[in-house]
């Protein structure tokens, strides 16, 4: 079990590096945009190339692991609450994962839909998934868990004001 565990952990940590990154990519392929040719023709192929590997050779194939690890540590552990709790926010995140497969594939066929800043905004969900999961995990108990998503709340306004901060901090 321990193995499992421990795989589990491994495969959430890569999963999580690679959404971090795929937007990351997203942002600068969206900013790729508004380079004059050639340049910009050269960089949004560059970062297409980038995407594709990232997302198949590592968080396509981390959240499958994930996944399939976590579900087998079922056997052990009886659901409780916090649990309970726990796979709806991954459930969340396996759709946060679903919609950055969207823009994945929208950006692939040349489509940009989205801002840069809109980017750099739909990146810190992922954060705010790993601090609830890992909140939950750890703290496992209601009190807790709701002391949590007040924490949660704040960062999430802290994120906003950070991202806001740092679009002005470029525009000078």
């Amino acid at each position: 079990m321990l193995y499992v565990k421990a795989l589990h952990i491994i495969f959430v940590v890569t999963w999580f590096a690679g959404l971090f990154y795929i937007v990351r990519l997203f942002v600068y392929f969206a900013e790729a945009d508004q380079e004059p040719e050639p340049k910009r023709s050269i960089l949004k192929t560059q970062v297409l190339d980038w995407q594709k590997r990232l997302w198949y050779g590592i968080t396509f194939p981390s959240a499958v692991l994930t996944l399939i690890f976590g579900s087998s540590m079922l056997y052990w552990f009886p659901l409780q609450d916090w649990l309970i709790l726990k796979i709806g926010f991954v459930t969340g995140l396996f759709f946060y994962h679903a919609l950055c497969h969207v823009v994945f594939i929208q950006q692939k066929n040349g489509i940009i839909k989205y801002s840069g800043l809109q980017l750099r905004i739909w990146n810190e969900v992922a954060t705010l998934f790993l601090f609830a999961i890992v909140f939950l995990v750890v703290l496992k108990n209601a009190i807790d868990m709701m002391w949590g998503l007040a924490g949660l709340v704040g960062l999430s306004v802290l994120l906003m004001l950070g991202i806001r901060w740092y679009k002005k901090l470029r525009k000078k």
